[in-house]
């Protein structure tokens, strides 16, 4: 099994070798659903527990990113010395998966964390105004991992998007960058990443 079929060497692919590709799609909210009800059955759970909700709030992870979501959420109820795990538990859990542990070690200075935060909030103002951008599920000035913050979406599971669709969400990732801009009159070298993103699916929209 490979993620990256495209670089396999073509002479695997000929007859009577690895001829004949399977390709798995990741899970859509119904199988994930499925799976969180699999992976949950051995774990004590609150009573305030949705899965439904995890189930549309993980849209893109695979059958292990959600194993390791119900491990992460049950590790962080027993550090917390809780009975039963709850959906605080698991959003958290989700945090981690998707953007790595929280650096609490991180030194970030007042003026830096003014930045970050309406670098964020750009990102969530200009996403509420835009018809055709993914809904805004939340924005953090925690780092984690390599960020220093973040705006989680809930992107729509569709199979094909439009010319709309694709360009209200460049504009809600450049959201961030411009706030910064209005605000502080320059940008600062945390807008890099959304740019090359950008300019990554702009090249895509056009190829």
């Amino acid at each position: 099994a490979t993620n990256r079929g495209d670089v396999l060497d073509r002479a695997l692919l000929r007859p009577g070798r690895f001829d004949r590709q399977i390709y798995l799609e990741l899970p859509t909210r119904k199988e994930r659903l499925a799976i969180f009800k699999v992976h949950t059955k051995p774990l004590k759970l609150a009573e305030d527990i949705e899965l439904e909700t995890l189930a549309s709030q993980t849209p893109g992870f695979s059958g292990a990113d959600i194993a390791n979501v119900c491990n992460e959420a049950a590790l962080i109820a027993a550090r917390r010395n809780k009975d039963a795990i709850g959906m605080h538990d698991f959003y958290d859990a989700t945090d981690r998966v998707i953007a790595g542990l929280e650096k609490k070690s991180k030194i970030i200075s007042e003026k830096e964390k003014k930045v970050i935060a309406y670098h964020e909030a750009g990102h969530a103002t200009v996403s509420w105004y835009l018809e055709h951008a993914d809904t805004l599920l939340k924005v953090s000035i925690v780092p984690r991992g390599r960020s220093l913050g973040a705006a989680w979406y809930l992107p729509q599971e569709n199979v094909i998007y439009n010319k709309d669709q694709l360009v209200d969400r460049l504009c809600a990732a450049l959201g961030g960058r411009a706030s910064e801009e209005v605000v502080f009159g320059k940008v600062s070298s945390g807008a890099l990443d959304d740019l090359e993103k950008v300019t990554k699916q702009a090249y895509t929209m056009v190829a």
